[in-house]
């Protein structure tokens, strides 16, 4: 499958801001339908007099750090210091408190009723008034913006009752399929668009099972995956279904430093401590 060069994405997602003395950017590098995304919202976007913007700087140069705190949290920390918390239900990643935090409903372990006030930006996959959930924010140098699937409920679907969270930063989109309970449609991959890093539960049936999921990972074909959600599920079940295209890499430590420039060139399932 053809792969397009790091030096050839930073080109891609440079191209925006080049234009944007001529017209307003597209807030998202990385998704395939454009006209699909509601408005962002600047939440904090700022540059001293004479310099780029944080989101755009973040674009040329720094490091994504990506820890496992556990089950289905992740903590990603930006090059400008925005610390966020993926499907925060307050008893993984909360110390530091992360200035973002992303939740869905699945299951307790997924979201919080009580989230810390001082938690700045709780952006929940489901809408509680009713009708998906919509998010588009940009905080400093970090755009993120959710895809809206369907959760199972009784056996039966809930309508929008989850969100494939993505992370537009330093060039990267990293994205987090949540608690996915179905296939994706066509429709879902193009709001997606481009993933550099996913990641992605393998539980094997609270979800999705191992092959659905196996499907959904090697469409998306990511540079890198970080597994999550795993419970007792071996990892080899998992990677042995993605095959030889996918390289396997075990890391010491429950932490990584990512860029643009770095990321494999080769697709990795990359399993961190504690995973």
């Amino acid at each position: 499958m053809l792969r397009l060069s790091a030096a050839a994405l930073l080109t891609l997602a440079l191209w925006p801001l080049a234009a944007s003395a001529q017209e307003e950017p597209t807030p998202s590098r990385c998704v395939a339908i454009a006209q699909a995304l509601p408005s962002a919202t600047y939440a904090s976007f700022t540059a001293p007099k004479g310099q780029t913007p944080l989101l755009a700087q973040a674009f040329v140069d720094g490091d994504v750090t990506i820890t496992y705190a556990g089950h289905s949290t992740y903590i990603i920390e930006t090059p400008a210091g925005v610390r966020i918390a993926t499907d925060f239900s307050g008893v993984y990643g909360a110390d530091p408190l992360p200035r973002v935090v992303t939740m869905n409903k699945a299951h307790r372990t997924h979201y919080s009723d009580h989230p810390d006030p001082a938690i700045e930006y709780v952006l929940r996959g489901w809408n509680p008034d009713g009708g998906p959930a919509r998010h588009a924010l940009v905080v400093d140098d970090v755009y993120i913006r959710n895809v809206p699937t369907d959760i199972r409920n009784g056996g039966d679907l809930g309508k929008d009752g989850n969100s494939i969270f993505i992370f537009e930063v330093a060039g990267l989109c990293i994205g987090h399929l949540g608690h996915l309970h179905h296939r994706l449609e066509d429709a879902h991959y193009g709001a997606i668009g481009r993933l550099d890093i996913l990641m992605v539960p393998i539980d094997g049936g609270m979800t999705l099972s191992l092959d659905r999921m196996t499907e959904i990972t090697t469409r998306l074909y990511s540079s890198m995956i970080l597994p999550m959600h795993r419970h007792a599920t071996p990892i080899g079940e998992f990677t042995g279904r993605m095959g030889g295209d996918f390289a396997v890499e075990f890391r010491s430590g429950r932490s990584l430093s990512v860029s643009l420039k770095s990321l494999p060139d080769r697709p990795t399932i990359v399993i961190l401590e504690g995973v």
